[in-house]
């Protein structure tokens, strides 16, 4: 991307453009995405030991509901405090997903959690483990995801999804930055309206969501620069790591050097001001992989009576994001934002 500022002033909030340069020849099909529920299936690959301990490890399944919601239940049942019950990352709500989740009983006796069975969740197994499940701890995450009424240019479309297994841009996804891009309305309103000197004390889940897209915006500001100048899947000189690599933002010294760096500190200069915050919001700086490598990536065509669906499985290293794929086949019009019944 060029060095402008890529978002316009619009009724007292920021437009923000969030159509990031695709890299495999630019989506050649439209589609509904998130129809149902069933069309966006999650199973977490994880394998928590089974041992003695105080916390009790449950392998679950919900339709319709958020991981924060399902914590909450079992927080609940449990007679335990929010922060006792753990898990390896947030699934999605509009999904079919399966996860794990870790409740710390101490000597507390264990509840029957088949009470928490209904039509958004189901206990799969339960078992005892020594340790809470913290966040990034499992292995990957196994998609199946169901496009429906698609059309296009489907001999394009072939062409794309033939290049896919070699790798996609590993951008963050939109859900990274909130409904609309709120999530970066937070952070340009905290960088930009310092109060008495001191910028304004969030709650720690606000802070954690405007440091997470902040970080996150910088990163796809490289990872676009490069792909647009087509060295998103080289090695340029003064790459700090063995691959492609872009800066996740926070304290110390950017590790890239000569000809990356260059490049880095043009594509994030319009952006100082949220570099600067970074810095000073307790996160250490790290790097990113610009390349996401899916494994077991297949699709099929599957005709219906009222239009052609593409079905895609394939799964993802933790701290990614499945649209980052979809988005190089397609166009999608999202339909998970109709209530749910």
């Amino acid at each position: 991307m060029n060095d402008s500022v890529n978002h316009s002033e619009k009724e007292g909030e920021q437009a923000w453009d969030l159509n990031w340069p695709r890299a495999l020849g630019g989506a050649a099909l439209q589609a509904d995405f998130r129809s149902l529920p069933e069309d966006f299936v999650v199973d977490e690959l994880a394998a928590p030991q089974e041992e003695a301990g105080e916390h009790v490890y449950l392998h679950i399944r919900k339709r319709g509901a958020n991981t924060g919601f399902v914590a909450q239940q079992l927080a609940q049942l449990a007679g335990v405090q929010s922060n006792d019950v753990g898990y390896f990352g947030l699934k999605d709500r509009h999904a079919v997903t399966t996860q794990w989740f870790s409740v710390w009983l101490a000597q507390k006796p264990e509840p029957d959690w088949a009470q928490l069975d209904n039509e958004e969740i189901q206990v799969l197994r339960h078992f005892r483990g020594a340790r809470k499940l913290r966040r990034g701890g499992h292995l990957a995450n196994r998609f199946q995801i169901r496009l429906r009424n698609v059309s296009g240019d489907r001999a394009a479309a072939e062409n794309v999804l033939a290049q896919v297994h070699k790798g996609v841009p590993n951008y963050f996804g939109e859900q990274r930055f909130g409904h609309n891009g709120g999530n970066l309305d937070l952070v340009e309103r905290i960088v930009a309206e310092p109060i008495a000197g001191k910028r304004k004390r969030l709650p720690r889940n606000q802070k954690a969501f405007a440091l997470s897209a902040a970080r996150s915006w910088l990163f796809n500001q490289v990872l676009a620069a490069r792909i647009e100048q087509r060295t998103w899947m080289e090695t340029l000189e003064g790459e700090p790591e063995a691959t492609g690599s872009g800066p996740l933002w926070g304290r110390g010294r950017n590790t890239a050097s000569g000809e990356q760096l260059a490049l880095e500190e043009n594509a994030m200069a319009p952006w100082q001001a949220w570099q600067d915050w970074l810095e000073h919001g307790g996160l250490s700086q790290e790097r990113r992989p610009l390349m996401l490598i899916p494994q077991g990536f297949e699709y099929r065509w599957e005709e219906q009576e009222k239009g052609t669906d593409l079905v895609l499985t394939f799964a993802l290293p933790p701290g990614t994001f499945a649209t980052a794929l979809l988005r190089e086949v397609a166009k999608l019009a999202n339909q998970s934002s109709v209530a749910l019944k």
